[in-house]
């Protein structure tokens, strides 16, 4: 159950209470690198990697997907006209918007900032970010041929995301790394539609068409995500999540058949490196118990459905992540924290729990917010 006390066990020190340091300008960057002493700890026994293997806590952990960016407005200063893809692959700047969140909020966790296509433009595809619009492909990929263009992705050509792991961890000291990828459906969608898609409807053709070519798809792109996580892992990073997007687009007949072997695929790269496997969907929640078969510790739970009833579709076997609505975030304080309160109380029926979002942070919203949500978290669970 999530949030355990052990009687006379001192917990892990979140980033507020542990932090001290000073900052400096990098000249191969416009951010600034702010140093980050702690205490001596060993992120691997950290709350949130307990949570994740179901084992008793001090506190609920918690972090927030999207935490690094977006809402913050030290995160606009740095990434004030740098390209996302450039942000991505430049270690200083990475280093510096990843550890943003860590500074301000004081979360149990930092998540690797990156996006779920760098992987994609480092092997050779030709992607780029449009802001407000997302990741657009310059050739859609719909038959076997598109499929065996296809570049793989070795880890000589990402050794600059190894590297922003590295400056990452030095940084954290005890508190962990959470890496990620992007699941092989989700990467699937955007080459197949060329972009960001209400109905999938290409991804669904070519599914059901010509599921050949669809599998022979996944499975480059399960190689593609796993060689990304595992990069991420063996340069520190204590947990990975992948991350699939649109995956509730589908039926869970369709993901059984079409999506859970090639999701077994990328998470099993990892798996036999020592570091907990998050899976994650957005609108999953009748995929919950199948996300959990491929591979993962800790299941993803989006807003849609309670912790305590998401707990009794997947069994004892798996913890749990989520749940807070993020557009919650905007509401008054007093139904707010009633909102973290009741997640709370429903988390503790997973076998661990570690407290997030049901998606990531929204664009507007308050950081204070953030802090509060994070504060209560702690001092309701400690």
């Amino acid at each position: 159950m999530s949030g355990r006390r052990v009687a006379g066990e001192e917990g892990p020190r979140t980033a507020r209470s542990a932090r001290s340091g000073s900052c400096s300008s990098s000249a191969r960057s416009p951010a600034r690198i702010c140093r980050v002493t702690r205490e001596a700890s060993d992120p691997r026994d950290s709350a949130l990697v307990r949570a994740a293997r179901g084992l008793p806590t001090t506190h609920t952990p918690v972090w927030f997907m999207r935490q690094a960016g977006r809402s913050l407005p030290e995160y606009k200063q740095v990434r004030a006209d740098v390209p996302m893809l450039q942000a991505c692959r430049t270690p200083e700047l990475v280093c510096e918007i990843t550890m943003q969140p860590v500074r301000r909020h004081g979360v149990d966790a930092a998540v690797f900032f990156s996006d779920i296509v760098v992987p994609l433009a480092a092997a050779g595809v030709d992607v780029d970010i449009h802001p407000g619009i997302g990741p657009v492909i310059a050739h859609p990929v719909r038959t076997a041929a598109d499929v065996d263009a296809l570049p793989e992705l070795t880890p000589d050509r990402i050794e600059d995301i190894a590297q922003s792991v590295r400056l990452v961890t030095a940084e954290l000291g005890g508190t962990p790394l959470i890496g990620f990828a992007g699941a092989p459906f989700t990467l699937a969608s955007y080459l197949v539609e060329g972009g960001p898609s209400k109905n999938h409807e290409h991804t669904k053709a070519l599914m059901y068409g010509a599921p050949d070519v669809w599998n022979a798809l996944c499975a480059k792109l399960a190689r593609i995500s796993g060689t990304f996580l595992r990069v991420q892992a063996e340069a520190g990073a204590s947990a990975i999540q992948l991350f699939d997007s649109w995956v509730g687009a589908l039926s869970l007949a369709d993901y059984r058949r079409f999506v859970l072997p090639h999701s077994t695929a990328a998470l099993d790269a990892v798996a036999d490196l020592d570091v907990p496997r998050i899976h994650f969907g957005v609108g999953t929640g009748e995929l919950l118990a199948a996300m959990g078969e491929a591979g993962a510790d800790v299941v993803g739970v989006d807003y849609r459905v309670p912790l305590d009833e998401a707990a009794r579709r997947v069994g004892p076997s798996y913890s749990l992540q989520g749940n807070l609505d993020p557009a919650l975030l905007f509401a008054p304080w007093e139904p707010l924290e009633a909102k973290v309160r009741q997640i709370l109380t429903e988390g503790k029926a997973a076998r661990g729990h570690i407290f997030n979002l049901g998606h990531g942070v929204l664009p507007h919203t308050d950081p204070d917010a953030l802090t509060r949500v994070v504060e209560l978290v702690h001092s309701a669970t400690s």
